[in-house]
């Protein structure tokens, strides 16, 4: 599934570099992520890099986008081959 940023970023800026989808943008309040440019960094790394550099823990699994390991390499190979 997708991630997303709860209200408890603290727009630290250390998620933004770390995204290789170029799936995280600052929203009007905190940083956001993009459900349909995310894959959890599948295809990249072995887990999301974003949770992993996160200093309060507040990138969560999005529950409105459910999304398997297969739907996130599809994803992935999607957004590669199109250049974006």
């Amino acid at each position: 599934m997708a991630l997303l940023i709860t209200t408890a970023c603290i727009n630290c800026d250390m998620c933004l570099p770390e995204c290789p989808n170029q799936a995280i943008y600052e929203g009007a309040k905190i940083y956001e992520i993009d459900p349909q440019r995310c894959t959890e960094c599948v295809g990249f790394y072995e887990s999301p890099t974003c949770i992993a550099v996160c200093p309060i823990d507040c990138i969560k699994p999005d529950p409105l986008h459910i999304e398997s390991k297969d739907q996130l390499q599809i994803k992935f190979n999607s957004l590669n081959l199109l250049g974006n």
